[in-house]
């Protein structure tokens, strides 16, 4: 049997902490600010602490946080190998979720090193509990007492830089994590995020304004469609107000043009991958390059992640905040933010008497959709439960089955309102390692042999031929909509492709968008935009040339 006093077990566990620090990458230095050692310790001693006064064995405790430490550390590695981005306070929700999705998580951390883990857990806890003697629990209260002070002493009103490296690097990963955690707990003026959909439509005073000396309608169209003023006001002034008044017509004879519908397709890791490597195919994103080249606007999008973290370019792009307003909650919007109901286009949208839906093929409750949803907006919530196993393309629910389900709700027999559809595709998500290719597919997709490294971009290319079909049926269903239609279709984030990255290269982190207009195709010079900008500038070419009409009126002085 194992008998052994507390504060050895203590001292020795806490200086071991410090080794495993050493193992994360980006590693830390050791000098660093007294009050992240201050923390660090304090965290070590309340976890010691807590597990000692549940279990009376002072060196089970102190192997259990430990180990548990030792696990932090490795995903958070593992996190930065594929997202370029250590371990934030958010992600201990992902733990859960490894549990419960595990094609999602696993095997980027390792399927074997998960199991051996698992197994030598199990036995450590038999062992631990069956041969050491127990202690006093009131033994506990000690060190205990002297987390909480250390906690106290270390605890300072810093502000956080919410860039999750540069952060662990100045304090450490310990220190970074319990001010994330405190962070996250602030309360968050909502109406001070400034969410484009948050304000009513402009008063018809305001829309008397001549237009600035100089300038043109093409050139006052661009201004509104692209430039966000630093308090994040987006273009709302002339355009938006002109969908607003045509779902709000004045009383009279008149009748009311009908409202365009609006379909937004958030198509999982896309993005032009011929700029990759030029042994892609062009012929790969034919369905882009047509659409793109009859389009309103296209060009690179900025986004809110990289290769993960579909949530937060979604949020972004439904709400029109940009991420450096949001503090700690940019890292997982979804797990508290949004669920207390923010204005989004689909709110929006839905007061002007659209109907909104959103179309996920994915289980509902992650990252709590079938809860954010609703409050942002949606009237209805598509998941996987409306599909079947032989609409899959791989492992998940194909782009494909996601534009008949779209087909299918525009052509609904009988249907009055205006439909906003956004669609958060699946098909392209990985492990993309997981899949294979075979050889004789190879050519659809390149035009020479793929180099050492680069298997992975095979399974990746199926699935962007596949979001390349699905452009080509929106564009077939919504050219044959008796009503204007409009597509905004962009990627969410890169993909994670690391051993292809690191054979050829990775890309700079933007993906690619288009918007598009069954009723005008005038074609347009690529342009970049930021991905909260993007539902904006949806609205704002919703009818376009209607406001440009009224801009050059105002700009001539008769209006």
């Amino acid at each position: 049997m194992i008998d052994v006093s507390w504060l050895p077990v203590a001292l020795a566990g806490l200086g071991l902490t410090v080794l495993v620090e050493r193992l994360l990458m980006p590693r830390p230095p050791l000098r660093r600010p007294a009050s992240s050692w201050l923390l660090h310790m304090g965290l070590w001693c309340m976890g010691f602490g807590l597990l000692y006064g549940l279990t009376a064995r002072p060196l089970f405790s102190g192997v259990n946080v430990l180990l548990l430490w030792l696990l932090i550390v490795l995903v958070s590695n593992s996190k930065y190998h594929s997202l370029r981005e250590p371990f934030v306070c958010a992600d201990f929700e992902y733990f859960s979720d490894a549990v419960k999705f595990p094609r999602l998580y696993l095997p980027f951390f390792g399927f074997a090193k998960a199991a051996v883990l698992a197994v030598g857990f199990v036995v450590y806890l038999w062992a631990g509990l069956s041969f050491e003697v127990p202690k006093a629990r009131i033994e506990a209260v000690l060190p205990l007492v002297l987390g909480l002070g250390l906690l106290r002493l270390g605890h300072r009103l810093v502000k956080p830089s919410f860039n999750a490296e540069e952060d662990v690097l100045r304090w450490g990963l310990a220190a970074s994590l319990w001010r994330y955690f405190w962070a996250a707990r602030a309360k968050v003026d909502r109406a001070g995020l400034g969410s484009p959909f948050a304000a009513m439509p402009v008063p018809a005073s305001s829309r008397d304004k001549p237009a600035p000396t100089g300038a043109t309608p093409d050139s006052i169209l661009e201004n509104q469609l692209w430039e966000r003023s630093p308090t994040g006001t987006t273009p709302d002034s002339i355009l938006e107000n002109h969908l607003w008044e045509r779902a709000c017509p004045a009383k009279g004879p008149a009748q009311a043009t009908p409202l365009p519908d609006l379909i937004s397709i958030q198509s999982e890791s896309f993005f032009d991958v011929r700029d990759l490597w030029p042994g892609v195919r062009p012929e790969v994103l034919g369905q882009f390059d047509l659409l793109a080249r009859e389009s309103l606007a296209h060009g690179k999008l900025q986004v809110a992640a990289w290769g993960a973290n579909t949530v937060r370019t979604e949020f972004a792009y439904l709400t029109g905040i940009p991420s450096e307003r949001l503090g700690v909650h940019r890292f997982n919007p979804y797990r508290v933010l949004a669920r207390q109901g923010l204005p989004s286009i689909a709110s929006r949208l839905k007061a002007m008497g659209y109907r909104t839906v959103c179309i996920h093929p994915y289980d509902g409750s992650f990252y709590g959709r079938d809860k954010v949803l609703p409050a942002l907006g949606f009237d209805e919530f598509i998941d996987v439960r409306a599909f079947n196993a032989s609409e899959k393309a791989g492992p998940f629910i194909g782009d494909c089955a996601v534009a008949e389900k779209i087909r299918a709700l525009l052509q609904a027999p009988g249907r009055k309102q205006p439909l906003f559809i956004h669609a958060v595709t699946m098909e392209n998500h990985g492990p993309l390692h997981l899949e294979t290719v075979d050889a004789h597919e190879l050519p659809t997709w390149f035009d020479r042999p793929l180099q050492p490294g680069m298997k992975d971009l095979a399974p990746y290319l199926r699935h962007i031929g596949n979001a390349d079909r699905m452009l080509g049926m929106l564009r077939e269903t919504l050219l044959a909509n008796p009503n204007e239609a409009l597509l905004c279709f962009f990627g969410d984030h890169v993909p994670i492709l690391p051993e292809v990255y690191q054979a050829i290269g990775a890309p700079d982190g933007d993906t690619d968008y288009l918007l598009w207009s069954n009723r005008r195709q005038p074609g347009s010079n690529a342009c970049p935009i930021r991905v909260e900008a993007l539902s904006s500038a949806l609205l704002a070419q919703a009818h376009a040339p209607v406001a440009v009409a009224r801009v050059r009126t105002a700009a001539a002085g008769v209006a």
